[in-house]
């Protein structure tokens, strides 16, 4: 994708990436059209200004009275009040457009995200995305002064340069004429400085995801590091990555560092040739082709020509370093998700039946060996089924189909009988709830959290899904709703991000509390109680049976003892089944279930058991 976005880097969808930001406006765009209209208003004011002046000088030169002088003065005042209001107006409309943009484009960027498929971010990475909402939206701030810039600099510059351009010629005749000579070589000046620089900050922001990479990487790992004391490793690992982005922008800063001397060149030029020339003009002619009063009118233009050049180069700058960032910001708005709900959907899911149907699956761009194959298998509604198998065997990604995460490469999965790509996407997922290995909680109260599976929950039905309904004394105490109850203010305890100020154990118990919070069709435990005890492992079993006993559950476990009670065990090789089955069945048909026994030392247990009870 980076590719075939980097092909459209043409003029035309430059422009188009613009057009596109600036739908974000919306309910801004009064503002950001009256902007312009009040620049204008500004400006002629502005160039209206040195020739009253011009005239003044020229009264004053020729004996006129007070009165005369006076009657200047009011018209210079009026001139300069009615400037101020149409700036002060313009200043107003421009800065409540441009923060309303910049407000709706993170909106916009940020729901669009939300959209996206796990394909969709598979394609950017967590890293790439992060980066294009906090360094790219960061040059929202420079894209916000860009915008502003647009707005009313942009407007303001190329009117005041036409205005003083237009004004100069009539005071000054051809010696405005030099004014036609500079713009074309500064124009093309910081069209190059332009163009060599793009290229370089195009370069510089993939660095920029590296960069997130590396930090996300090491913050989410930051116990591990310490426990291995690889601090040094990671600091130098960054380094780098920081010393390649330094010296690309660095570069790229260098070429853009051209444009101020570029501009003082042109503007010392011009003044050199009014002043040699205006003044030998003055002399010679005896004021005939030029006088005093034209000639400090002219003066007065030319610094407004060469300021209105100086706004549109700093434009030029501005645009210029954001021009990527506005790329990249285009690319995360024109994603469509990969995933979204057909044309007439269907909204009601029967029951919770799953039937995987020649079920073949590939992460997208992968070139290797499909990670699922020809998966066929009927799931009974309310059927708990366990699922085991080495690592990387395709476990979660079987389960991700259930609730269409990923759809299918080849064959399908139904859902209540219906495949689930017909499906209302809201609908589905509604029906179905998931508890990871790794669940995140997020910064709130621990009721915040819970309600995550049912909004409108009381605080009753909270506590009713963290009890579990635990018989045992010592599983109760192991229960969710026992160790709020001991937080400092229970249940409106706040959670840190990621749960921070929790025991993995305790997070993995809310994850689970707030899947049955949520009375799904199907519950999918990815691996969610490796961070528990087996007894409290066993007191969750018993919370299922009793709080949803007709959903079905599919169990995702490393450890044989969190699923040997399901009515099925699937045993998962290389994205194939290898075993179906019982636990008892599995012990005595499955080379990997009984390997997998004997490594966690059930086989034994299990042949004394039956040892004992044949005895």
């Amino acid at each position: 994708m980076e590719n075939n976005n980097r092909k459209s880097g043409t003029g035309v969808s430059r422009r188009g990436s613009w057009l596109m930001m600036l739908r974000s406006l919306r309910e801004f765009k009064k503002d950001a059209l009256l902007t312009p209209i009040t620049v204008m208003g500004e400006v002629v004011f502005e160039a209206l200004i040195p020739y009253e002046i011009a005239l003044l000088v020229n009264e004053v030169k020729a004996g006129c009275g007070l009165d005369r002088i006076l009657h200047y003065a009011g018209i210079l005042l009026l001139m300069a009040l009615c400037a101020l209001a149409c700036g002060y107006v313009a200043g107003i409309t421009c800065a409540r457009a441009s923060c309303g943009f910049a407000k709706n484009l993170r909106q916009d960027v940020f729901y669009q995200i939300q959209e996206f498929s796990f394909g969709n971010i598979d394609r950017f990475s967590s890293a790439s995305l992060v980066t294009r909402l906090t360094t790219d939206i960061q040059n929202i701030q420079n894209i916000q002064m860009a915008f502003m810039m647009l707005v009313r600099t942009a407007f303001r510059a190329p009117f005041n340069l036409l205005a003083s351009f237009f004004m100069a010629w009539y005071m000054g005749g051809r010696m405005a004429l030099c004014f036609l000579v500079v713009i074309p070589i500064l124009g093309y000046g910081l069209y190059k400085i332009a163009v060599l620089s793009v290229g370089l900050f195009r370069k510089g922001f993939p660095q920029y995801d590296a960069l997130n990479y590396k930090v996300e990487e090491n913050i989410k790992g930051i116990r591990v590091v310490k426990s291995f004391v690889r601090e040094e490793t990671e600091i130098a690992k960054f380094d780098g990555t920081a010393r390649k982005v330094q010296a690309i922008f660095t570069k790229g800063e260098r070429y853009v560092a051209l444009n101020n001397p570029l501009m003082q060149i042109c503007i010392y030029g011009v003044m050199i040739f009014l002043l040699t020339q205006g003044s030998r003009l003055i002399v010679t002619t005896r004021g005939r082709l030029l006088d005093i009063g034209q000639f400090s009118t002219l003066l007065t233009y030319s610094f407004q020509i060469l300021g209105s050049l100086m706004m549109l180069s700093m434009i030029m700058v501005m645009l210029t370093f954001t021009e990527e960032s506005v790329q990249r910001v285009r690319e995360v708005l024109e994603e469509a998700s990969t995933l979204t709900s057909p044309a007439d959907p269907v909204k009601t899911v029967r029951d919770g039946s799953v039937d995987f149907q020649g079920v073949s699956f590939q992460y997208e761009g992968s070139t290797g060996e499909p990670v699922l194959q020809d998966i066929t298998l009927s799931v009974r509604s309310g059927e708990v089924v366990g699922i085991v198998g080495g690592t990387g065997s395709g476990k979660s990604s079987l389960v991700q189909l259930i609730p269409r995460l990923y759809d299918v490469t080849a064959g399908s999965v139904q859902v209540g009988g219906v495949d689930v790509r017909r499906y209302d996407l809201e609908t589905l997922r509604e029906n179905v709830a998931m508890v990871l290995q790794k669940n995140l909680l997020f910064s709130g109260t621990v009721a915040d959290n819970l309600r995550w599976g049912n909004p409108h929950a009381t605080r009753a039905q909270l506590e009713e899904a963290c009890r579990w309904a635990c018989a045992d004394e010592f599983i109760r105490r192991a229960c969710a709703d026992e160790f709020i109850r001991r937080l400092p203010k229970g249940y409106d305890t706040w959670i840190e991000q990621g749960g921070t100020n929790l025991s993995g154990g305790q997070k993995q118990r809310l994850c689970i509390a707030r899947a049955l919070l949520k009375r799904p069709r199907i519950l999918i435990l990815d691996d969610s109680t490796s961070a528990v005890d087996t007894r409290t492992d066993r007191a969750i079993w018993d919370a299922l049976a009793t709080a949803l006993p007709g959903t079905t559950t599919f169990i995702i476990a490393q450890r044989l003892s969190s699923v040997e009670r399901a009515d099925r065990i699937l045993v998962l090789d290389k994205g194939r089944i290898h075993g179906l089955g019982t636990h008892a069945e599995l012990l005595r048909t499955d080379g990997i279930y009984q390997e997998m026994a004997r490594s966690q030392n059930l086989l034994e247990k299990e042949r004394e058991k039956e040892g004992t009870l044949h005895g």
